[in-house]
C-alpha cells in the first residue's frame, strides 16, 4: 500500500476514492490526523496530512514518529511525502524538484525509535536517504504524464516556524542545499528506521530569502495561489503512480 503525507497546500486528495478513515493509535502517541483510507485507479491509498485537516500542527510540533508508526501499522510499503519548500536554487515559485539528498538542521525533535532505558542503539544506513524505487516511481509518472519535474535537490530542513535569514540561506548554500523547508527531518530517518520506503515531491512555494523575489521580503501573500496550481500538477503525478 502506497502513503501519501500531505504537507502545506495539500491536505486532502481529491483523485482519491475514500472508503475509510481510522483514528490511529501508537505507542508515541497519537499521529496528526485520521488516516484516510482509500484507492486511486489500481493502488491501494492511505493518506496523512502533515500539519492537521485543518493545518494547525507547526513544523516542530508534528509528532513524525506516530505518524509514520501509524502508517507502517497500516500496511504501507511505499510514502511520498509532498512538502513544500523555498528555493534556493534557481527553481521559480511553482517547479516539483523530487531530492535525492538532505541535509538536517532541526534540534530538539524525537528524531529515533529507538530510544529509552532497555532499547537497544540502531544505526542505521542514510548514506541516500531517500529510496531510489520511489524516487524512479515518481520520475516516471511525472514523465508518462507531461509534467515538469527537476531530477536531484538538497533538501535543507531547518527549525521553524519562522521563516529564515537571508544569511541563513546563504549558509546553507555553502552547504550545498538547493531547497529549504522544515518537516524533511526527521521524517526521512524515521521511515528508513522501521524500513518503510520513502521519498520526497518537494513544492516550491517561494523563493527562499535574498533570492528571486523575495530578495527583500518574502511574498506571502504569493504562496498560496502558488501552492494551489503546483499541487494540481502533484495530484496528477501521483495519479499515474497509481497506474499498473
Amino acid at each position: 500500500m502506497l502513503a501519501i503525507i500531505g504537507g502545506s497546500g495539500l491536505s486532502k486528495l481529491g483523485n482519491m476514492e475514500v472508503t475509510r478513515r481510522k483514528v490511529a493509535r501508537t505507542p508515541y502517541g497519537e499521529p496528526s490526523g485520521a488516516l484516510t483510507f482509500g484507492r486511486i485507479n489500481d493502488c491501494e491509498v492511505v493518506f496523512l496530512a502533515r500539519h492537521g485537516y485543518g493545518h494547525t500542527i507547526a513544523p516542530h510540533e508534528v509528532n513524525y514518529r506516530a505518524n509514520l508508526w501509524a502508517l507502517k501499522d497500516a500496511g504501507v510499503l511505499e510514502v511520498v511525502s509532498v512538502a513544500s519548500v523555498g528555493a534556493i536554487a534557481e527553481h521559480p515559485p511553482g517547479a516539483l524538484v523530487v531530492p535525492h539528498q538532505i541535509v538536517d538542521y532541526t534540534w530538539g525533535r524525537a528524531a529515533t525509535f529507538f530510544q529509552g532505558q532497555g532499547t537497544p542503539v540502531n544505526h542505521i544506513d542514510f548514506t541516500e536517504p531517500y529510496s531510489r524505487a520511489v524516487r524512479a516511481k515518481l520520475l516516471k509518472a511525472a514523465h508518462d504524464c507531461g509534467e515538469s519535474v527537476v531530477d536531484g535537490g538538497v533538501y535543507a530542513a531547518t527549525q521553524g516556524p519562522r521563516l529564515e535569514t537571508a544569511a541563513e540561506i546563504e549558509r546553507l548554500a555553502r552547504d550545498g542545499a538547493t531547497l529549504v523547508g522544515m518537516t524533511g527531518m526527521p521524517e526521512a530517518s524515521l521511515a528508513r528506521e522501521i524500513s518503510l520506503e520513502y521519498a520526497t515531491m518537494a513544492v516550491v512555494a517561494n523563493y527562499a530569502a535574498g533570492r528571486g523575489d523575495s530578495r527583500r521580503a518574502i511574498p506571502l501573500d504569493k504562496i498560496s495561489a502558488v501552492l494551489e496550481e503546483a499541487m494540481g500538477r502533484v495530484r496528477r503525478i501521483i495519479e499515474q503512480c497509481c497506474r499498473k
